[in-house]
C-alpha cells in the first residue's frame, strides 16, 4: 500500500504522461504531455489554446491521466481539469516548471494556458510483485 508521499515521489520520477479528453461528439482524444504535480497529487499541464485537448477540456472538464510503464508500475487517475488564471501561476512555477524547466519557455506564447487536474480517483499498480500491489 503506497502512501501519498510515495505516490508523489513516483509521480515526480516521470516527466510525461497521457491525458485523455472527450470532444463535443463524445469521441475520445489522447495526447502525451509534460506534467508536474502538487503534494496533493494534482496534475499540472500546459497547452496551446489551439490544441484539441484545450478545446475538449473547455467543453468537458472530465479527464483521465496515466503514466508509467517503464517498469510494471503505473498510475491512473481521473478527475476534473480547471484552467488556471494568470494570478495562479505560482503553482505552475513551483510544481511544473521546476520539474520541466524547458516548459517555462512556452509561457511567452500568448496562447499558452495551464490546467490543474484534481483527481477524484487515483490508482497505483505494481505488477512486479505477487500479489500485485494495487493502491
Amino acid at each position: 500500500m503506497k502512501t501519498t508521499e510515495e505516490l508523489y515521489d513516483f509521480m515526480n520520477s516521470y516527466l510525461h504522461g497521457v491525458i485523455s479528453t472527450v470532444n463535443e461528439n463524445g469521441a475520445p482524444n489522447a495526447a502525451i504531455v509534460g506534467f508536474g504535480q502538487t503534494k496533493n497529487l494534482e496534475i499540472l499541464i500546459g497547452t496551446d489554446r489551439s490544441s484539441q485537448k484545450y478545446k475538449n477540456i473547455s467543453l468537458n472538464p472530465s479527464v483521465a491521466f496515466t503514466f508509467g510503464g517503464e517498469t510494471a508500475e503505473t498510475v491512473q487517475l481521473s478527475g476534473l481539469a480547471r484552467e488556471l488564471m494568470p494570478n495562479e501561476l505560482d503553482i505552475v512555477r513551483d510544481n511544473y516548471w521546476r520539474k520541466n524547466p524547458h516548459a517555462e519557455t512556452h509561457n511567452s506564447n500568448p496562447n499558452e494556458r495551464y490546467f490543474i487536474i484534481t483527481p477524484a480517483w487515483i490508482r497505483y499498480t505494481d505488477l512486479r510483485v505477487n500479489p500485485w500491489d494495487i493502491t
